[in-house]
This record gives C-alpha cells, structure tokens and sequence, in this order.
C-alpha cells in the first residue's frame, strides 16, 4: 500500500500542470530531500529539469477523481482547478492535505525511470483528513481502530 501524491510544476508553456504518482518517498532530514519517479521519456521530466522545481501535493481520501485526472493523459488537468503559487513558483493544489514546495537538487537515471531528487524550501498542512491511499489498483479507505 502506499499513498498517492500529485507532482505539480511549471510546463515548457509556463502552464501549471502534473503527474499522479505514487514513487514517492522521502530521503534525508539534513537537507531535507524527497524523491519521486518518473520516466525517462514523460514530457514532465523534460518540463521538471527546465523549471528546476516541483510541488508534492498530498492527496486526501475524497480526491480519487482529481487523482484519476492527473493519471491521465492529455487532459486539461488545471482547468478550474484552485491553486496557487509556491515559494518556488511551483502551483500548488489548494485543496490538497498538504504540500512540499521542492527545488530539484538532482536527477538520476534509474533503468527506464529517472530519479528526481527535490531539497524541501516550503511545506504546509492545509486540512486534517485521512490520505487517499492506493492498493492492488484500487483506493482502500485507511481507518484507525482503537
């Protein structure tokens, strides 16, 4: 199992847009680094290496269409989605749980998938909700019991 982010950043048209992923996982403490996976041949890739920076956006349990949305290709992801802008001008979805406003501190292949390495500049927790999860295709609803 593990959780679902959404990768934002600046397109090569300076239009906001993103990647659903679920390769992501954090690296160091001192800096602080993430990482995600991409591959080696997405136009993302390409767009993340120009803008030099990305936003983790923290999916919660009730966003599996905006998920499903930016899992797909060639939609118009932004549209009417509210956002803003980070610290490092990435956008950041602003009904996300939270976000991590990232430069790219560096990439590194990894067979047919790049490794992108991100030093956290800003992060936020906007809302108190449970994660949106993902598991054998499909999105299980987590619950504590006591």
């Amino acid at each position: 199992m593990t959780g679902v982010v959404v990768i934002t950043f600046q397109g090569a048209d300076r239009e906001p847009t993103g990647l659903t992923v679920n390769s992501f996982t954090s690296v160091s403490l001192t800096p602080a680094l993430v990482l995600f996976c991409v591959h080696r041949d997405s136009r993302a890739l390409t767009a993340v290496e120009e803008a030099g920076a990305f936003a983790v956006n923290i999916l919660a349990a009730d966003q599996k269409k905006l998920c499903r949305a930016f899992a797909a290709r060639d939609t118009a992801r932004f549209a009417g989605l509210a956002h803003r802008s980070g610290a490092t001008g990435t956008p950041l979805i602003a009904d996300s749980l939270g976000y991590l406003d990232c430069r790219v501190h560096a990439i590194v292949p990894g067979g047919d998938h790049a490794i992108v390495l991100g030093e956290v500049v800003d992060l936020g927790l906007l809302r108190e909700e449970p994660p949106l999860a993902f598991f054998r295709s499909a999105h299980p609803r987590l619950e504590v019991r006591a």
